[in-house]
C-alpha cells in the first residue's frame, strides 16, 4: 500500500483535458507518484486511443463501486453522471491500494515541479485544504455574482447540520482534494454503518462529497488536521478569469503561490471530446453571453 497516489477519475468527453493533465504530471512530477485513472469499462478503448496507455495506471470505475460489498448491483443506473462521478471519486479508497490519494479532475493542470512534501505533512498525515472562501466570496458580490456564493454557503449549510457541529463552514471546493482513507473509513464506520446507509445514500446535489468528507474530519477526527489553502489557481467562471486577467495575473505569477490551474470545464469548453449535444441557437447564446462578460471585466 502506498502512502500517496495520484488520481483522476474521468470520461469520454473530458479525455483531451486528461491528456493535457498527465502531460502536466509526466513533466513535473519530481517524485513519481503513482497515477491512477479509472473510466467505465466501455470508455477504455478510447482512453488508450487519445492519450496512450503510459503514464498511469488504469482501473475501471465499475471495480470501484464493486469494492464496496454492501452497495447492489445497478446503483449507478438512476444516478446523474455528474454524482456518479463524485461517489466514484470518493470511493476510490476502498481499493487498497493506499493511505491518501491526491483527487484530481481531468481540468486540473500542473504548472511546476511538485513533491509528495507538497501534500503530507512530517508526520505522513496529509495536508487538508480548508478555508472559508471569503475572497472569492467577496469577489463573486462585489461583480454582481451572488448566486454561486449563495449556493455554497447553503450547502455548507446543510452538510454542517447533518452531523449537527457548531461552528463556520468550511469548504474545499475544488480539486486537487488531499483525501485519508483513514477520514473515508471513519465517516463509513461511525456514521454510515450505524444508520444502515451507504455513500450513495448521503452523497446528493445537496451533500457534495468534499464537504462530507471535510465535515468527517472535523467531527470524527481521524487523523490531524493539518490545513491549508487550495493548491492550484481556479477560475470558477468565465468572468473569473476575465477579470483576474485584466488585473495582471498570468501562469507565471501563479506560479508563486500555486501548484497547477484549473480552467473549469463547465465554462471552458474549448477541449470537449466530440460533437456537442446543444443546438446552435443555444451555443451562439452562450457565446453572446461570454463575450458580455468579457466586456464587463472592463468595468
Amino acid at each position: 500500500m502506498k502512502d500517496l497516489v495520484l488520481y483522476c477519475k474521468s470520461y469520454r468527453k473530458d479525455f483531451l483535458r486528461l491528456r493535457r493533465l498527465l502531460r502536466s504530471i509526466e513533466q513535473f512530477n519530481v517524485d513519481n507518484i503513482l497515477f491512477y485513472i479509472s473510466t467505465p469499462n466501455v470508455d477504455k478503448e478510447l482512453l488508450v486511443e487519445l492519450i496512450g496507455d503510459d503514464g498511469y495506471l488504469w482501473i475501471s470505475d465499475e471495480a470501484i463501486i464493486q469494492a464496496n460489498p454492501n452497495v447492489p448491483n445497478g446503483i449507478a443506473d438512476d444516478k446523474s453522471g455528474s454524482l456518479t462521478q463524485q461517489i466514484i471519486k470518493s470511493e476510490f479508497w476502498r481499493l487498497g491500494l493506499c493511505e491518501n490519494y491526491v483527487c484530481l479532475d481531468s481540468d486540473c493542470i500542473f504548472i511546476k515541479d511538485f513533491f509528495k512534501s507538497d501534500f503530507l505533512a512530517s508526520d505522513g498525515n496529509p495536508y487538508t485544504v480548508i478555508y472559508q472562501n471569503k475572497e472569492y466570496f467577496q469577489l463573486a458580490i462585489d461583480r454582481g455574482f451572488t448566486r454561486a456564493p449563495a449556493e455554497l454557503i447553503a450547502e455548507g449549510n446543510r452538510v454542517r447540520q447533518v452531523f449537527k457541529r457548531q461552528g463556520p463552514n468550511y469548504y474545499c471546493p475544488c480539486p486537487p482534494f488531499i483525501w485519508s482513507a483513514k477520514v473515508w473509513m471513519s465517516l463509513d464506520e461511525r456514521f454510515l454503518k450505524p444508520r444502515g446507509l451507504t455513500f450513495w445514500d448521503v452523497c446528493t446535489p445537496k451533500h457534495p462529497e468534499t464537504l462530507l468528507y471535510l465535515e468527517a474530519l472535523l467531527n470524527f477526527k481521524a487523523i490531524p488536521l493539518h490545513p491549508i489553502e487550495q493548491l492550484f489557481r481556479i477560475y470558477y467562471y468565465d468572468w473569473h478569469y476575465y477579470l483576474l486577467h485584466r488585473v495582471g495575473e498570468n501562469i507565471n505569477k501563479i506560479k508563486e503561490n500555486y501548484l497547477g490551474v484549473i480552467y473549469q470545464s463547465s465554462w471552458d469548453l474549448a477541449l470537449d471530446y466530440g460533437v456537442s449535444q446543444k443546438s446552435i441557437f443555444s451555443r451562439t447564446l452562450k457565446k453572446l453571453k461570454r463575450f458580455g462578460r468579457y466586456l464587463q471585466s472592463f468595468i
